[in-house]
């Protein structure tokens, strides 16, 4: 998975192999033996690939598009959680993962908010009214 992860990255900053190694301090020999498999980086490597692609270092080294349906790693705090399906009358099952990762439990309220060019979103109801019920 790492090294199918820096070749994904690599490509998706468009950035060459002598680019990464120039900003992570090493050869592109390295690089490629990184990106084939071949030679695995070290931890302090590993970090400084995370922060020149804007991922975690878990992202970076665990992150499996497969199972991911095929969505490369995102940058940090941006996420893709998968498809859903929208039933007859409208509903869509947020994925666990989401759940987890926005705090959002059965009956929590949310906003969805529309832009006929950016599509969809959803905020969670409480944020909205402390935002609005702040102080100015």
């Amino acid at each position: 998975m790492l090294s199918e992860n820096i070749q994904t990255l690599r490509k998706i900053n468009e950035m060459t192999q002598e680019q990464v190694a120039e900003a992570i301090g090493v050869s592109r020999q390295a690089v490629a033996k990184y990106e084939s498999g071949e030679a695995q980086p070290d931890l302090i490597k590993c970090a400084a690939l995370a922060k020149l692609f804007d991922v975690t270092l878990d992202e970076l080294v665990n992150y499996d598009s497969k199972e991911a349906t095929g969505v490369p790693i995102a940058p940090k705090g941006k996420y893709m959680f998968g498809m859903v399906s929208v039933g007859d009358k409208g509903q869509i099952v947020i994925p666990a993962k989401a759940r987890k990762v926005f705090d959002i439990k059965p009956g929590d309220k949310l906003i969805v908010l529309g832009d006929i060019e950016q599509g969809l979103a959803m905020v969670k109801a409480d944020f909205i009214t402390a935002f609005f019920n702040k102080k100015r």
